[in-house]
């Protein structure tokens, strides 16, 4: 086969991994919505905002039943159409949470996209391997990740910003009608994806070691991240006495940094993920503790932004290498979007119980345990990791 047969299929599956990273961009930002917006929405809707936080915890706790569970169910369905389904549901949760009268309504809402997240974020992170060489995994896996980091740039402090002018019903009404334009792109884009193999379960030897190693450690930082990065908004406000410039400026900064902080943990991770998400951990213990202490210096929001925009792809490529396949994919996102649950729900807790500055306190003690896990069980029970 030439070169001239060849290039337009390379181009193809590029311009594929490009769609499906828009699609992560799409759900992370649909899932992390009411970050931004959870001062208006709590204000609107007559609730505290630890309650509010619920909308943070639902679709959390749900994404992580979800993944598992369609990653069986829908074993013999073509990827492509389950892709499709997820985002067009996604379109209808995101339209719904627009229109909704009420709380209870909007929690419904948020319950759906919880069940969108789960289901093709579980799918999408595990798709370099079938769209691109092998040689090219590792950059396909970490562009499609990025949707994640850029959802930090673009999404939240976009969403923010569209709250400030048109009221937070308008953020999620431009949510729905870019799932809406995301189910057509990727309706053109994707190529036929069979799914008619049962999705293997990890290894015992796998699970018996790196991988328990990594849902264990996926629990504790993501936990410790949300826990604080749910009230980011409120902190800043209430402890920074910020306005909203000063807000959404803060938020780009620090989805700006993590979207580097993608790229650079997906290079050094590849050839060793442990010593990654040690230094990450650190970066983002280091952010938080320094927040109550120091206020708002704009670049601790960097440094918080290093440290967490490496997470995600550092240990999607820490599953990868041990060996957990499509199934070992589905229980990371489990783990992962059910620590968005427990981070927010139990932050919540200590913003109405204590105080809005002590939940930074506890994202910070969950990233330094984080950090000594990946070092001491690392070391002892793990080895090339």
């Amino acid at each position: 086969m030439t070169m001239t047969d060849i290039s337009p299929i390379t181009r193809a599956r590029w311009l594929a991994v490009l769609s499906v990273a828009i699609g992560t961009f799409t759900i992370v930002t649909s899932e992390m919505l009411p970050v931004g917006l959870l001062t208006s929405i709590a204000a609107t809707l007559g609730v505290s905002d630890g309650t509010a936080g619920l909308m943070m915890s639902a679709p959390g706790l749900v994404a992580a039943v979800s993944a598992p569970v369609l990653a069986i169910s829908t074993r013999r369905l073509d990827r492509r159409v389950t892709l499709l389904g997820l985002m067009a549901l996604l379109a209808v949760a995101n339209l719904a949470g627009a229109f909704a009268p009420n709380y209870p309504v909007i929690l419904g809402a948020r319950v759906l996209t919880g069940v969108s997240i789960g289901g093709f974020w579980a799918f999408a992170a595990g798709l370099g391997v079938r769209l691109v060489p092998e040689r090219s995994v590792g950059r396909a896996t970490s562009i499609i990740l990025a949707g994640v980091s850029v959802a930090a740039v673009l999404g939240v402090p976009a969403a923010t910003f569209i709250s400030s002018f048109a009221g937070w019903r308008a953020a999620f009404m431009a949510m729905g009608v870019l799932a809406l334009a995301l189910l057509a792109l990727l309706a053109t884009t994707l190529p036929p994806l069979p799914g008619d193999a049962p999705a293997p379960m990890p290894d015992r030897a796998a699970f018996g070691g790196r991988l328990k190693l990594v849902l264990v450690l996926t629990v504790l930082i993501v936990s410790g991240h949300f826990a604080a990065y749910t009230y980011v908004r409120p902190f800043l406000e209430q402890v920074s006495h910020a306005g909203p410039a000063l807000v959404s400026t803060a938020l780009l900064l620090y989805g700006g940094a993590a979207v580097a902080g993608n790229f650079a943990a997906a290079a050094w991770a590849a050839r060793n993920p442990k010593p990654v998400l040690v230094t990450l951990a650190a970066l983002m213990a280091l952010a938080t503790a320094a927040l109550p202490v120091l206020g708002l210096p704009l670049f601790v929001l960097v440094v918080w932004g290093l440290g967490y925009g490496g997470v995600g792809v550092t240990l999607q490529l820490w599953i990868m290498r041990s060996g957990g396949g499509e199934m070992g994919t589905a229980l990371f996102v489990g783990a992962f979007n059910v620590s968005v649950a427990l981070g927010s729900f139990a932050g919540g807790r200590v913003v109405d119980g204590v105080s809005i500055s002590a939940v930074m306190w506890m994202g910070a003690a969950l990233a330094v345990v984080s950090a000594a896990v990946a070092g001491i069980w690392g070391r002892s029970r793990t080895t090339g990791s």
